[in-house]
């Protein structure tokens, strides 16, 4: 569709994603290490949300640029170094009070990922095309480093003897750590260099030469690509600095609502991964179902890959301890999560029905976040 209008709304929004993240910077200046009113908080909230908004677009630019899979992973980076910000201030400013917040974020993180993404992506792809197609080998694989990962680095904890309750002694933190890293980095290595076509949707190997040039010439320029590229590097920075200055307002709203600390994790989770639940959605309805699985799981993998060997070396300097083991129910859900996203994958085409299946799983989650 062309003409007048939609050249109109398309200038806007540039406009609007060039002007937001440095005025969120600017807030971010005027409000940093004070103690803000309702109101001042709520503005900073709206700027605050309105910066993810606009890195979730530069994202996509340079990610446009990159091409897949290197653009997915790029915005999953991206989101999980928002996460491990937010996660390091917050129990730097109070170790012993937030010594379960890196369990709680990580996991709500996998739950939003595994189930309410995916469950997205394959409603809505397979609502327009009454079956979602994509690639089980490369799904398959990163379902089943992140199964692992956080098994390794989730589960065990509530296991170990070590140490007194679900933590880990030192060494089995170190272990952790460096299994995180090193499953993370093989994977990156899988998708972007050794075996980047399983990363792939099945029909793009099909497309015609005709139609990849047409894309080429799509591609957006260098300065196009290096100005949102810094621009989003200062929305994170303006994410991550606001999200800290807004937070104390939220843990007295959580508190006064009378819920349990651990919904905390849960808002830092969905606040870190609207970028990648608006990039997942926008890339289904566009029939692009692998792009959104490749975001997910992409990103479930980085939040505990990374967040994980972050809050280790950060709890050399801090007092308090570091919670990482799972509670029983939550156990149960992270095997459903598993076991579910297991069959759904095998096939590599999925139903409206395998969407609904994981976001009732996510909606288990949230009300038992809610009503332990």
């Amino acid at each position: 569709m062309t003409g007048p209008l939609p050249q109109m709304l398309s200038a806007a929004l540039r406009r609007w994603t060039l002007l937001l993240p440095p005025l969120a910077a600017v807030l971010l200046a005027l409000v940093w290490g004070r103690t803000l009113p309702n109101a001042v908080a709520a503005l900073a909230g709206l700027v605050l949300v309105g910066a993810v908004l606009a890195a979730v677009h530069h994202a996509e630019v340079v990610a446009h640029r990159v091409g897949e899979p290197l653009g997915s992973l790029l915005l999953a980076v991206a989101v999980t170094v928002i996460e491990v910000a937010l996660i390091v201030t917050l129990m730097v400013d109070s170790a012993s009070k937030n010594a379960t917040l890196a369990r709680d974020t990580v996991f709500a993180a996998v739950m939003i990922t595994c189930n309410g993404i995916v469950g997205l992506c394959l409603l809505l792809g397979s609502l327009r095309t009454r079956v979602a197609v994509f690639n089980p080998e490369g799904t398959g694989a990163a379902l089943a480093t992140v199964a692992t990962l956080a098994t390794l680095s989730l589960a065990l904890p509530s296991f170990t003897t070590s140490t007194p309750g679900p933590d880990f002694s030192p060494t089995q933190l170190t272990f952790a750590s460096v299994a995180a890293l090193v499953l993370y980095g093989l994977f990156v290595t899988t998708q972007t260099v050794r075996h980047r076509e399983y990363f792939l949707p099945p029909e793009l190997t099909d497309r015609p030469t005709a139609d990849d040039q047409h894309d080429e010439s799509q591609l957006p320029t260098n300065r196009e690509t290096t100005t949102s590229l810094v621009l989003l590097l200062v929305a994170l920075v303006a994410v991550v600095g606001l999200a800290k200055t807004v937070s104390p307002t939220i843990e007295r709203g959580v508190t006064a609502a009378g819920l349990p600390a651990s919904v905390m994790g849960v808002v830092i989770a969905m606040l870190v991964l609207l970028p990648e639940t608006i990039a997942a959605v926008r890339a289904a309805r566009r029939d692009e179902v692998q792009t959104g699985l490749n975001l997910a799981l992409g990103s479930a993998m980085a939040s505990i890959g990374l967040t994980i060997p972050a809050v280790a070396l950060a709890s050399i300097w801090l007092s308090g301890p570091l919670v990482l083991g799972l509670s029983a129910s939550h156990l149960v859900l992270l095997a459903l999560t598993v076991a579910v996203g297991t069959l759904t994958v095998i096939p590599g085409r999925a139903t409206p029905l395998q969407g609904g299946v994981h976001l009732s799983v996510l909606a288990g989650y949230v009300v038992l976040a809610v009503s332990p």
